[in-house]
């Protein structure tokens, strides 16, 4: 993950203050525009115990790729593979209800399916 202090502009000190924390380079909570509306997105990012981990909420919705990929690619280098995981429901622990999660755990290089199977190459259809 980024140093969270390069995305100083997004920090939310007000909001980081009244969850009784003061943000730094490994954690925060930030204000993200939507790159699909413009309307607030709230991502509180961490950096703890093996993992990179961002909870991306909007108040009315869940939200979408679009605004999960704008994300990820402020919050994680481009040289950097992040995912979202579908756990078993057993697992599932929610605090919000249109709270989406991305994760990059630290050391290990997460798999990935061959190229030719992440979509038709621009051009064959």
């Amino acid at each position: 993950m980024r140093d969270l202090g390069t995305l100083e502009l997004y920090r939310s000190h007000y909001w980081e203050r009244s969850m009784g924390m003061d943000g730094d380079y490994e954690y925060g909570l930030f204000i993200i525009p939507s790159p699909i509306d413009g309307r607030d997105m709230a991502v509180m990012a961490t950096n703890a115990e093996g993992w990179d981990h961002l909870s991306v909420s909007r108040i009315n919705r869940c939200p979408n790729w679009p605004e999960m990929e704008h994300v990820k690619r402020l919050f994680f280098r481009e040289d950097e593979t992040a995912m979202q995981l579908h756990v078993p429901p057993s697992d599932h622990k929610s605090l919000h209800p249109f709270c989406l999660h991305i994760w990059r755990p630290h050391g290990v290089e997460i798999p990935r399916p061959p190229v030719e199977f992440l979509g038709i190459p621009e051009g064959t259809i």
